[in-house]
Protein backbone atom coordinates (compact mmCIF):
# COMPACT_ATOMS: atom_id res chain seq x y z
CA UNK A 1 0.00 0.00 0.00
CA UNK A 2 1.67 3.82 -0.62
CA UNK A 3 1.99 5.53 2.32
CA UNK A 4 0.98 9.44 2.13
CA UNK A 5 2.56 11.46 -0.82
CA UNK A 6 4.20 14.62 0.80
CA UNK A 7 5.87 17.80 -0.03
CA UNK A 8 9.37 15.48 0.51
CA UNK A 9 7.89 12.49 -1.40
CA UNK A 10 10.69 11.27 -4.61
CA UNK A 11 8.94 10.26 -7.95
CA UNK A 12 10.25 7.13 -9.57
CA UNK A 13 7.55 5.86 -12.24
CA UNK A 14 6.73 4.54 -15.78
CA UNK A 15 6.16 6.08 -19.24
CA UNK A 16 4.43 4.65 -21.95
CA UNK A 17 1.17 4.67 -24.12
CA UNK A 18 -1.03 2.93 -23.42
CA UNK A 19 0.67 2.45 -19.81
CA UNK A 20 -2.96 1.40 -18.00
CA UNK A 21 -1.60 -2.10 -18.21
CA UNK A 22 1.68 -1.81 -15.96
CA UNK A 23 2.17 -3.88 -13.11
CA UNK A 24 5.22 -2.40 -12.11
CA UNK A 25 3.70 0.14 -9.78
CA UNK A 26 2.16 -2.39 -7.91
CA UNK A 27 5.53 -4.43 -7.17
CA UNK A 28 8.23 -0.98 -7.10
CA UNK A 29 5.44 0.48 -4.52
CA UNK A 30 5.41 -3.11 -2.51
CA UNK A 31 9.37 -2.95 -2.31
CA UNK A 32 9.32 1.17 -1.16
CA UNK A 33 6.79 0.28 1.29
CA UNK A 34 9.26 -2.83 2.53
CA UNK A 35 11.99 -0.67 2.72
CA UNK A 36 10.18 2.51 4.54
CA UNK A 37 11.24 4.88 2.05
CA UNK A 38 9.51 8.35 1.01
CA UNK A 39 9.45 7.50 -2.69
CA UNK A 40 6.40 6.67 -4.97
CA UNK A 41 5.92 5.00 -8.02
CA UNK A 42 3.41 6.14 -10.68
CA UNK A 43 2.73 5.72 -14.75
CA UNK A 44 3.14 8.73 -17.05
CA UNK A 45 0.45 7.70 -19.90
CA UNK A 46 2.86 9.64 -22.63
CA UNK A 47 1.93 9.71 -26.40
CA UNK A 48 4.55 9.46 -28.71
CA UNK A 49 4.24 13.07 -30.11
CA UNK A 50 5.11 14.26 -26.39
CA UNK A 51 7.84 12.19 -25.31
CA UNK A 52 10.12 14.88 -26.17
CA UNK A 53 8.42 17.72 -24.09
CA UNK A 54 7.72 15.34 -21.31
CA UNK A 55 11.26 14.23 -20.77
CA UNK A 56 12.42 18.06 -20.44
CA UNK A 57 9.69 18.67 -18.23
CA UNK A 58 10.27 15.84 -16.10
CA UNK A 59 13.68 17.19 -15.75
CA UNK A 60 12.43 20.28 -14.03
CA UNK A 61 10.86 18.70 -11.26
CA UNK A 62 13.33 17.97 -8.71
CA UNK A 63 11.09 15.21 -7.04
CA UNK A 64 11.19 13.26 -9.88
CA UNK A 65 14.42 11.19 -9.39
CA UNK A 66 13.92 8.42 -12.45
CA UNK A 67 11.59 6.51 -14.63
CA UNK A 68 11.03 3.08 -16.82
CA UNK A 69 9.97 3.34 -20.70
CA UNK A 70 7.73 0.86 -22.25
CA UNK A 71 6.09 0.58 -25.70
CA UNK A 72 6.94 2.79 -27.62
CA UNK A 73 9.83 5.01 -26.11
CA UNK A 74 12.28 2.83 -25.70
CA UNK A 75 14.19 3.91 -28.53
CA UNK A 76 13.03 6.90 -29.21
CA UNK A 77 14.34 8.33 -26.22
CA UNK A 78 18.06 7.79 -26.96
CA UNK A 79 18.37 11.05 -28.13
CA UNK A 80 16.84 12.77 -25.65
CA UNK A 81 18.87 11.80 -22.49
CA UNK A 82 22.16 13.31 -21.62
CA UNK A 83 23.93 9.94 -21.62
CA UNK A 84 23.35 6.02 -21.90
CA UNK A 85 25.30 3.15 -20.24
CA UNK A 86 27.08 0.97 -22.25
CA UNK A 87 24.97 -1.77 -22.30
CA UNK A 88 22.18 0.46 -23.63
CA UNK A 89 24.12 2.15 -25.97
CA UNK A 90 25.33 -1.60 -27.20
CA UNK A 91 21.54 -2.83 -26.99
CA UNK A 92 20.25 0.91 -28.89
CA UNK A 93 17.17 1.01 -26.30
CA UNK A 94 16.38 2.40 -22.71
CA UNK A 95 13.83 0.90 -19.99
CA UNK A 96 15.67 3.16 -17.66
CA UNK A 97 16.11 6.48 -16.63
CA UNK A 98 18.01 7.85 -13.54
CA UNK A 99 18.63 11.83 -12.64
CA UNK A 100 22.06 12.35 -11.70
CA UNK A 101 22.43 15.73 -10.66
CA UNK A 102 20.37 17.52 -13.55
CA UNK A 103 21.22 14.92 -16.33
CA UNK A 104 19.19 11.87 -17.11
CA UNK A 105 21.40 9.00 -17.60
CA UNK A 106 19.41 5.84 -19.24
CA UNK A 107 20.49 2.21 -19.08
CA UNK A 108 19.10 -0.98 -20.39
CA UNK A 109 17.56 -3.65 -17.67
CA UNK A 110 15.93 -6.18 -19.92
CA UNK A 111 18.84 -8.25 -21.17
CA UNK A 112 19.61 -9.25 -17.37
CA UNK A 113 15.99 -9.43 -17.18
CA UNK A 114 14.90 -11.42 -19.83
CA UNK A 115 18.43 -14.03 -19.42
CA UNK A 116 16.89 -14.76 -15.75
CA UNK A 117 14.25 -17.51 -15.94
CA UNK A 118 16.66 -19.05 -18.49
CA UNK A 119 19.39 -19.31 -16.36
CA UNK A 120 17.15 -22.07 -14.62
CA UNK A 121 17.29 -24.34 -17.90
CA UNK A 122 19.83 -26.98 -18.37
CA UNK A 123 19.52 -25.84 -22.21
CA UNK A 124 22.53 -26.38 -24.98
CA UNK A 125 22.26 -22.97 -26.24
CA UNK A 126 24.97 -22.98 -28.98
CA UNK A 127 22.16 -25.99 -30.75
CA UNK A 128 19.10 -23.58 -30.38
CA UNK A 129 18.72 -21.07 -33.23
CA UNK A 130 16.44 -17.96 -32.02
CA UNK A 131 13.33 -16.73 -33.54
CA UNK A 132 12.24 -13.47 -32.07
CA UNK A 133 8.91 -12.00 -33.23
CA UNK A 134 8.60 -8.28 -33.75
CA UNK A 135 11.66 -5.76 -34.09
CA UNK A 136 10.80 -2.61 -31.22
CA UNK A 137 13.00 -1.77 -28.32
CA UNK A 138 12.36 -5.46 -26.21
CA UNK A 139 13.48 -6.95 -29.40
CA UNK A 140 16.67 -5.43 -29.51
CA UNK A 141 17.53 -6.62 -25.36
CA UNK A 142 16.17 -9.72 -26.40
CA UNK A 143 19.02 -9.96 -29.47
CA UNK A 144 21.48 -8.85 -27.11
CA UNK A 145 20.13 -12.08 -24.52
CA UNK A 146 20.66 -14.47 -26.95
CA UNK A 147 24.24 -13.57 -28.12
CA UNK A 148 24.94 -14.04 -24.84
CA UNK A 149 23.43 -17.41 -24.19
CA UNK A 150 25.33 -18.60 -27.40
CA UNK A 151 22.21 -19.18 -29.61
CA UNK A 152 23.90 -20.25 -33.04
CA UNK A 153 22.09 -17.48 -35.34
CA UNK A 154 19.40 -15.39 -33.79
CA UNK A 155 16.29 -14.80 -36.59
CA UNK A 156 14.45 -11.19 -36.11
CA UNK A 157 10.34 -11.27 -38.03
CA UNK A 158 8.83 -8.08 -38.54
CA UNK A 159 6.58 -6.77 -41.24
CA UNK A 160 8.34 -3.52 -42.79
CA UNK A 161 10.71 -4.23 -44.99
CA UNK A 162 12.95 -0.93 -44.29
CA UNK A 163 12.39 -1.42 -40.53
CA UNK A 164 13.93 -4.47 -40.61
CA UNK A 165 16.64 -3.24 -42.77
CA UNK A 166 17.78 -0.81 -40.74
CA UNK A 167 17.14 -3.07 -37.70
CA UNK A 168 19.86 -5.42 -39.25
CA UNK A 169 22.23 -2.61 -39.58
CA UNK A 170 21.94 -1.36 -36.23
CA UNK A 171 22.09 -4.65 -34.08
CA UNK A 172 24.95 -6.21 -36.08
CA UNK A 173 26.90 -2.59 -35.96
CA UNK A 174 26.16 -2.05 -32.18
CA UNK A 175 26.95 -5.66 -31.04
CA UNK A 176 29.24 -6.63 -33.78
CA UNK A 177 27.25 -9.66 -34.44
CA UNK A 178 26.97 -11.32 -37.76
CA UNK A 179 24.62 -14.17 -37.04
CA UNK A 180 21.50 -12.03 -36.89
CA UNK A 181 19.49 -12.06 -39.97
CA UNK A 182 15.78 -10.60 -40.59
CA UNK A 183 13.08 -11.88 -41.97
CA UNK A 184 9.28 -10.79 -43.35
CA UNK A 185 6.37 -12.15 -41.65
CA UNK A 186 5.95 -15.03 -43.93
CA UNK A 187 8.87 -16.77 -43.46
CA UNK A 188 7.67 -17.90 -39.89
CA UNK A 189 6.93 -21.29 -40.72
CA UNK A 190 10.22 -22.03 -42.18
CA UNK A 191 11.95 -20.66 -39.12
CA UNK A 192 9.67 -22.38 -36.58
CA UNK A 193 10.80 -25.92 -37.83
CA UNK A 194 14.65 -25.32 -36.63
CA UNK A 195 13.76 -23.21 -33.98
CA UNK A 196 15.12 -23.61 -30.69
CA UNK A 197 13.44 -20.65 -28.96
CA UNK A 198 10.54 -18.29 -30.02
CA UNK A 199 10.52 -14.88 -28.26
CA UNK A 200 6.71 -13.13 -28.60
CA UNK A 201 8.43 -9.50 -28.81
CA UNK A 202 5.15 -7.71 -29.93
CA UNK A 203 2.41 -6.30 -28.23
CA UNK A 204 0.41 -9.24 -29.90
CA UNK A 205 -1.88 -11.03 -27.68
CA UNK A 206 -1.87 -8.52 -24.65
CA UNK A 207 -4.35 -7.89 -22.14
CA UNK A 208 -8.00 -7.20 -24.29
CA UNK A 209 -6.00 -8.49 -27.44
CA UNK A 210 -7.36 -12.61 -28.03
CA UNK A 211 -4.89 -12.96 -30.78
CA UNK A 212 -1.53 -14.77 -31.12
CA UNK A 213 1.37 -13.77 -33.10
CA UNK A 214 1.71 -17.16 -34.24
CA UNK A 215 -0.95 -19.64 -34.68
CA UNK A 216 -1.41 -22.84 -33.81
CA UNK A 217 -0.69 -24.82 -36.77
CA UNK A 218 2.55 -22.71 -36.73
CA UNK A 219 3.01 -24.39 -33.26
CA UNK A 220 2.90 -27.66 -34.16
CA UNK A 221 6.01 -26.91 -36.50
CA UNK A 222 7.82 -26.33 -33.95
CA UNK A 223 10.52 -28.91 -32.44
CA UNK A 224 9.39 -30.65 -29.52
CA UNK A 225 12.56 -29.26 -27.37
CA UNK A 226 11.85 -26.34 -28.80
CA UNK A 227 10.73 -23.21 -25.51
CA UNK A 228 8.20 -20.54 -25.96
CA UNK A 229 8.85 -17.35 -24.25
CA UNK A 230 6.19 -14.26 -24.36
CA UNK A 231 7.24 -11.20 -22.94
CA UNK A 232 3.83 -10.08 -22.01
CA UNK A 233 2.55 -11.05 -19.09
CA UNK A 234 -0.60 -10.05 -18.54
CA UNK A 235 -2.74 -11.85 -19.38
CA UNK A 236 -1.21 -14.91 -17.68
CA UNK A 237 -1.09 -17.03 -19.25
CA UNK A 238 -1.61 -15.54 -22.61
CA UNK A 239 -3.02 -17.48 -25.67
CA UNK A 240 0.23 -18.18 -27.30
CA UNK A 241 1.91 -19.61 -24.24
CA UNK A 242 -1.75 -21.86 -23.69
CA UNK A 243 -0.94 -23.16 -27.11
CA UNK A 244 2.74 -23.70 -26.04
CA UNK A 245 2.10 -25.38 -23.02
CA UNK A 246 -1.47 -27.39 -25.02
CA UNK A 247 1.56 -28.55 -27.76
CA UNK A 248 3.54 -29.84 -24.46
CA UNK A 249 6.40 -27.21 -24.88
CA UNK A 250 8.17 -25.19 -21.98
CA UNK A 251 6.76 -21.90 -21.80
CA UNK A 252 7.77 -19.09 -19.94
CA UNK A 253 5.78 -15.28 -19.52
CA UNK A 254 6.92 -12.09 -18.86
CA UNK A 255 6.63 -12.13 -15.05
CA UNK A 256 9.88 -13.26 -14.60
CA UNK A 257 11.46 -10.95 -16.86
CA UNK A 258 9.32 -7.94 -15.20
CA UNK A 259 10.26 -8.19 -11.85
CA UNK A 260 14.37 -8.72 -12.60
CA UNK A 261 14.53 -6.13 -14.62
CA UNK A 262 12.29 -4.17 -12.17
CA UNK A 263 14.65 -5.29 -9.16
CA UNK A 264 17.35 -3.82 -11.12
CA UNK A 265 16.05 -0.56 -12.32
CA UNK A 266 14.98 0.08 -8.63
CA UNK A 267 18.61 -0.74 -7.08
CA UNK A 268 20.23 1.57 -10.23
CA UNK A 269 17.80 4.08 -8.82
CA UNK A 270 18.65 3.61 -5.06
CA UNK A 271 21.66 2.46 -4.91
CA UNK A 272 21.20 -0.57 -2.45
CA UNK A 273 19.84 -3.73 -2.59
CA UNK A 274 15.79 -3.77 -2.88
CA UNK A 275 13.79 -6.99 -1.55
CA UNK A 276 12.69 -8.73 -4.28
CA UNK A 277 10.60 -11.81 -3.34
CA UNK A 278 8.92 -8.67 -1.95
CA UNK A 279 8.54 -7.49 -5.59
CA UNK A 280 7.60 -10.74 -6.50
CA UNK A 281 5.13 -11.52 -3.63
CA UNK A 282 2.89 -8.17 -4.63
CA UNK A 283 2.55 -9.36 -8.01
CA UNK A 284 1.61 -12.72 -7.97
CA UNK A 285 -0.89 -11.29 -5.58
CA UNK A 286 -2.70 -9.24 -7.47
CA UNK A 287 -2.40 -11.06 -10.31
CA UNK A 288 -4.33 -13.86 -8.20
Amino acid sequence: MIGSVLGTTKILGVMGFPVSHSLSPVMHNAAIAAMGLDYVYVPFPIAVEQLSTAIAGLKAIQSIQGFNLTIPHKIEVLPLLDEVTPIAKAVGAVNTVKRVDDRWIGTNTDVAGFLEPLKQLQCDWKNMPAVILGSGGAAKAVVAACLELGCPVIHVVGRDPKKMKKFHGTMTSQLHDYNLRVHPWASIPHLLEVAGIVINATPIGMAGDLNTPISELEIAILPDRAIAYDLIYTPRPTKFLQLATARGLRAIDGLEMLINQGAIALEFWLDRTVPIETMRQALLQHLA
